[in-house]
């Protein structure tokens, strides 16, 4: 299991970016945080169902559905990401 409480922004992006790439079979280089899911990187919402799942597996943490309905690019994913280590440190 990953731990995002030990990681700064930076380090989820590069943590966040690297999963993206090797589930969607993406140009890992080609990822920044404003790259958005849907329109640039082709995740529909099977798939963005499946990140949600594979993020819970790999970080023990689990997106809220009103949290996860707002996140449109990586730059999204990885502050929601921040919010639940900065949640569970609080």
């Amino acid at each position: 299991m990953i731990s995002i409480n030990d990681m700064n922004r930076d380090e989820l992006f590069v943590w966040v970016a690297d999963l993206l790439a090797e589930m969607f079979e993406l140009d890992r280089a080609a990822l920044s945080p404003s790259s958005n899911l849907y329109a640039e990187l082709d995740i529909d919402s099977i798939d963005a169902v499946d990140l949600a799942v594979k993020l819970k597996q790999m970080t023990g943490k689990r997106l809220q559905p009103e949290v996860f309905k707002t996140i449109r690019t990586i730059s999204d994913v990885v502050d929601a990401l921040a919010g639940l280590a900065e949640e569970q440190a609080a």
